[in-house]
This record gives structure tokens, sequence and C-alpha cells, in this order.
């Protein structure tokens, strides 16, 4: 039996992008869309038995008639080759109100054949090409589903939340029990697990997150844990294996180096609960890259614009969304020429930045304190000894101000002479 896994689609990001002029869509909808694309034809390719999808179609609760109908036609794809895909509602498929409809709910209100979708705690059998799959959904999971404000009252936020933490696995652990031993099972759950890396998702969050224990899911009744909600793909257990598929595409430079794609198991139906896996990979898909560019430019460079192309022509940049990051001192800011670097990168997708870091002298102050009192000539013997200055050049510094120091009193004294005289 052969499952593909993946999570965190998020069709409707479209930062880094522009309009493509043979759609009218953004070309960053695009390559989301191409990713699930690549997905999608695997899966048909391999003739995958089941596609297990843990959570957040989109990126917004409330998608657009164009992504949701995006989103669709990919289902329509797998579905009409014979493959059901099973979907659990992640915290960006929820409505921000109790009891309106999620997003991914005009699936089963249409009753669309092979579309399986969990918005609560349950166990679904889906029927493959290989048998019966067994999935246990744990979609994104409100307070309110667990908490009552009776239970909630005197607590803080931090009880509160170890309160329906607690109680949230006690539900998976009564639902595990369900299960039926001859049939292969998998957990699906939009969580986040203790001890996993988590990155953009954190910024991305709609609400403050639970965190279930990675022991919740070592359970020998289940065969694969596919997990949804962190970008990241990591693999944090492996009896049996629970795994972050990750995203399907980059969402900005916080997932620069991350690969990006999706996860297929392999199951034999036919062996015992807990030996069931079979073969486990993470396959790669073509997603857009994002590539930084570090240049530091030395003091004294006559073109430090020469040296921010040399860096540039080191990087494949054609089709990335690039940014660029000069840090250079400020007696040669002026000699940075800007239209030459976007000249270099004309083949980029798209220019996040060029952001240009300078390097300022650092003036020394003295404080008011050390400085009450003193001479102008112990003024400045104080300032060049802060400024760990060379003695013999502070010598003859301090000769030429006592020279400048005589003729501005001599200066003063002659006109004070002369306004006496008149």
């Amino acid at each position: 039996m052969k499952l593909v896994h993946f999570s965190d689609l998020h069709i409707g990001v479209e930062n880094y992008g522009r309009t493509d002029p043979d759609t009218g869509m953004s070309t960053r909808l695009l390559d989301f869309l191409a990713a699930f694309d690549q997905l999608v034809d695997y899966a048909i390719e391999a003739k995958a038995d089941a596609v297990i999808f843990a959570g957040d179609a989109y990126k917004t609760r409330d998608p657009s008639q164009t992504h949701q109908r995006e989103f669709a036609r990919r289902i329509a794809r797998l579905t009409n080759e014979g493959i059901p895909i099973h979907l659990v509602t992640g915290n960006h498929d929820l409505p921000g109100v109790a009891g309106r409809a999620s997003a991914l709910e005009i699936f089963p209100t249409l009753a669309v054949e092979r579309v399986f979708v969990t918005d609560r705690i349950s166990i679904t059998t889906i029927p493959t090409r290989s048998g019966p799959l067994q999935v246990l959904g744990l979609p994104w999971i409100r307070r309110s589903t667990f908490l009552t404000r009776e239970d909630t009252r005197s607590l803080t936020l931090d009880q509160i939340t170890n309160l329906l933490q607690d109680r949230l696995t006690n539900a998976i652990n009564v639902e595990l029990l369900k299960l039926d031993p001859r049939i292969p099972a998998v957990l699906s759950a939009h969580v986040t697990v203790s001890g996993a890396t988590t990155g953009t998702e954190r910024s991305m969050m709609l609400g403050r997150d639970h965190v279930l224990l990675l022991s919740t899911f070592g359970n020998a009744a289940l065969d694969y844990v596919a997990l949804g909600h962190v970008h990241k793909h990591q693999v944090l257990g492996h009896n049996p294996m629970v795994v972050y598929s990750g995203s399907l595409q980059r969402v900005d430079f916080s997932e620069e180096k991350e690969d990006k794609g999706f996860c297929t198991i392999d199951l034999d139906p036919d062996s015992p609960p807990g030996s069931r896996l079979v073969n486990f990979d993470f396959h790669p898909v073509d997603a857009r890259p994002f590539i930084t560019i570090n240049v530091e430019v030395p003091a004294g460079d006559e073109n430090p614009t020469r040296r921010v192309l040399n860096a540039i022509s080191r990087y494949h940049v054609a089709d990335a969304i690039v940014r660029v990051r000069v840090k250079l001192p400020e007696d040669v800011e002026s000699r940075l020429r800007e239209p030459d670097i976007r000249d270099a990168l004309a083949n980029a997708h798209f220019i996040a930045a060029i952001q240009r870091d300078v390097v300022r002298p650092q003036r020394t102050r003295l404080s008011p304190e050390a400085s009450l009192g003193l001479s102008p000539r112990e003024a400045l013997r104080l300032y060049l000894n802060s400024r760990d200055t060379d003695p013999m050049r502070a010598g003859l510094l301090l000769q030429h101000a006592d020279t400048l120091i005589r003729e501005e009193l001599g200066e003063q004294d002659d006109d004070d002479d002369t306004s006496g005289k008149q």
C-alpha cells in the first residue's frame, strides 16, 4: 500500500511575486500550484493508494474563489484517477467564528467521491486499491471544543493550555483503542509536537499554539504518523515514524535553506501492527529558490559596485527570489551604483531587497563628569588616550594644539588691549 503525505500548501501566499500576463494570477500563486502539481503527477504515475493531507490548504480562513477553484481542480485530478484523499482541517482552514463553515467543508457538503474531510477527532476507514486504510484524524483544535468557561474561569493562560493538552492527549488515547489491529492505521494531525524545529509558521499563526508530547504518538497500533503545521520537513520519531512533511513551497527567506517536498510511505497490509512500514522516502519538489547574497566591502575600495557584481556572478540567480546585503564603510557608500546591481539581477524572478549596512566611524565622546574642569589641552590628551593614539602621534598633535592655543590666547590679549585703548 503506497501513501503520499503532504501538508501546509498555503495557497494564497503571494509575497515576492508579480502578475503573470498569461493568467492574470500572481506568479507566487502559480509557484504553489506548480509544487502541488508535482505531487499530483507523482501520485498518479506511482499509482498511489491514498493521499494524506495534514492541514492548511490556504493561507487565509476565507480563500478567494480562484484559490478554491485551483485547489479543487487538483483534488479532482487525484480522485478521477481512483486515488482517495484524506484532508484534516488546519488552523488556516478554520473560520474565525465557531459554527461557520470551514474552507474544506465544501467537499463533504457536495459528497465528492473519494474525498474525506476530518474536522474533529475521529477515525475514517478509506477504501483503497490495496484494501482498507484507517486514518485517525486530528485537526487543529479550538479550545472551546474541549474546555468550557467554567473549566477556565480561574486559570492562567498557561494553565489553560496545559489543561487543553491533557484533554487532547486523553481524547487521542480513547480513539487509538478503537483502531482495528487487522487494518493498517495512520494518524494525520495538524499540531505542534514537542521537539519540532519551527520557523515561518510561528509568524503565520492564527492563535496560541498548544504542544503535544512526542510520546503521545508512540503507540504500536499506528503504522505512521503524518504531521502538518510546521513548515520544515523533519522526522521526530521512528517507532512508529512521526514525520512533518513540511510545506511544498518556500514562504520567505527563513526557509531559504530548507528542502521542500512530500513523503511517500509503503505499508505491507499483511504484516502485524508495528511492522507494516516497508519503506519511507522524502520526495523533493522543484521549489522556487530564495537566495541571500552577502557582500562585505573593505575601506578604501575604489569600486564597491564591482565587488558586489563579482559576488552576484557566483550565484545562479535566474528565476530566484534574491536579496543582496552589502556591508560597506561610509566613505565608499557614494560609489555604490544600485542601477548596475539591479541590471545584474535582471534574470531574477524578484529582487526582494538591495540592503546597505553602512559602517560609520565610531565617535568617542567624553562624559560630562570626565571633562568637567579640564583645560582644552587636558581634554585633547584624554581624548587621544581613549582612542589608543600612537604616543608619538599624540605628542605631535599636542604640540600643534599648544601652538594654536598660544596663538588664540595671544590674539585675544591683543584684542583686549585694543579695546582698552579705545
